[in-house]
């Protein structure tokens, strides 16, 4: 599972301070989200951190990298 940031971001570099798997970085054009490193905050917190902070809402799932609960990938900090 992972999260996917619309071309909505309006670049305010909230979000990215927030994520403790440093998945989001800054794209050629808006911040982008690596589904490698994503885990919807699985572990870290209940809620995604980055969807909490967005002032725009433009962060949702990322349909082309979903999974069930069962197959949560933790990261390694």
């Amino acid at each position: 599972m992972a999260l996917i940031i619309t071309d909505d971001c309006i670049n305010c570099d909230v979000c990215e301070p927030e994520c403790p798997n440093n998945a989001i970085s800054q794209g050629e054009e808006i911040y982008v989200i690596d589904p490698n490193l994503c885990t919807e905050c699985v572990g870290h917190y209940d809620e995604p951190q980055c969807q909490q902070v967005c002032p725009v809402d433009c962060i949702p799932l990322d349909p082309a990298h979903v999974e069930s609960k069962d197959r949560v990938r933790y990261s390694s900090s």
